[in-house]
């Protein structure tokens, strides 16, 4: 089959974050079954867009602010002209789809071009109430009921698309996020018993960057050779982030160190002692299951909405979200050798058994190929 995915931006600090892991992780494996595959995005970066990422061939344009809202309002007009030329040979239209121009450009185009597609919503996709918010889906949401299927990645996704296209959508299929199985021989074995404690995602108030520097400060009392680094883009949050690490004289110990390529962030993961995520309500963080990939133990939150599935396999600790909670669970992990090992090896269970991308394309090719959404 010839595939084409649209993700709204790939650039070089990672910013657009889970949709564009998710996209070229299942071109990849579309790739090795087979599979003629390219991605359509825009470009945004402190050097020219590449030819590829990964083994994913990518025809891109420079991202522009046309509207007000970040990465929603980012457009290039002959983004336009790609898309309808990747579209037009393309088997099967492949669409991760946010409240974005890219998104609903691509949705048109699709549309008109009358070609079958599938949505996938990241959880991107919920009931609003705002002025601007009915405007935009007075034209979004009916381009997204002509989709063949739209994919969901969880049951409380499922009811917020459902919620919002209404009785006359598409089937609502599910398809978990996966990462490739790594039983992280890359990093030497004790390169993962340092003590380098890591935030990785954008620094935004919903990942509650924050909370990670008070979790910081209360480990340093207990583990007081642990270090603390805070890794993505700023969303936001960075301003109040290092108010906290100056403010409580935390410097010594806590640091920011930028914005990461996704090759960068994967090493930095691998050798980190532990992953923590702090945020409040995470749909399925790919982040997360890059570093149960590579055998880095994982805390998070009862708001991460695999929290439940984590915790019953023992592949994470899963706290309250509080700062004293999170810093209880670190503590563990750096203080309790088979506490920690426990965690890795049922982290690698869980991605073989259930998070693994090569199921997930697997999944991905029989909903292609099903004539029910032909």
């Amino acid at each position: 089959m010839r595939i084409v995915h649209v993700v709204t931006l790939v650039s070089d600090d990672g910013a657009y974050g889970g949709p564009t892991s998710v996209a070229t992780g299942q071109l990849e494996e579309c790739a090795a079954r087979g599979h003629e595959v390219t991605l359509v995005s825009l470009w945004r970066g402190r050097s020219r867009a590449p030819e590829r990422v990964g083994s994913v061939p990518l025809r891109t344009r420079p991202a522009r602010a046309l509207l007000p809202g970040g990465v929603t309002g980012l457009m290039h007009p002959l983004l336009v002209r790609d898309l309808w030329r990747c579209m037009g040979g393309a088997d099967v239209v492949h669409i991760h789809a946010g409240r974005d121009l890219v998104s609903l450009t691509a949705l048109a185009v699709a549309v008109l071009r009358r070609k079958r597609f599938f949505a996938q919503t990241h959880g991107m996709v919920e009931s609003r109430r705002g002025a601007v918010a009915r405007l935009f889906d007075r034209l979004y949401v009916p381009l997204l009921r002509r989709a063949r299927g739209c994919l969901v990645l969880t049951e409380r996704e499922h009811r917020a698309v459902a919620e919002v296209i209404g009785p006359a959508g598409p089937p609502l299929l599910r398809l978990p996020n996966g990462v490739r199985p790594d039983r992280g021989g890359t990093v030497p074995r004790h390169r993962r018993h340092g003590r380098q404690v890591l935030f990785l995602a954008r620094l935004h108030p919903h990942k509650r960057p924050e909370a990670f520097v008070r979790m910081a400060e209360l480990v340093h009392h207990k583990v007081p050779d642990a270090r603390f680094t805070l890794f993505g883009a700023d969303g936001g949050s960075l301003r109040s982030v290092l108010r906290l690490i100056a403010g409580g004289r935390l410097g010594e110990f806590v640091r920011y160190g930028g914005a990461l390529t996704h090759a960068e962030a994967l090493r930095v993961q691998a050798r980190a002692a532990v992953y923590v995520l702090p945020s409040v309500s995470e749909a399925f963080p790919m982040a997360l299951l890059e570093a149960l990939s590579a055998g880095t133990p994982v805390v998070c939150t009862d708001g991460c909405r695999i929290a439940d599935e984590l915790a019953r396999r023992g592949a994470a600790i899963v706290t309250d979200g509080s700062p004293r909670a999170l810093a209880d669970a670190v503590c563990e992990v750096l203080t309790d050798e088979g506490r920690r090992a426990a965690l890795v090896e049922a982290g690698h269970r869980a991605v073989a058994e259930v998070f693994s991308i090569h199921t997930v394309a697997a999944r991905l090719e029989e909903i292609y190929r099903d004539p029910e959404y032909s």
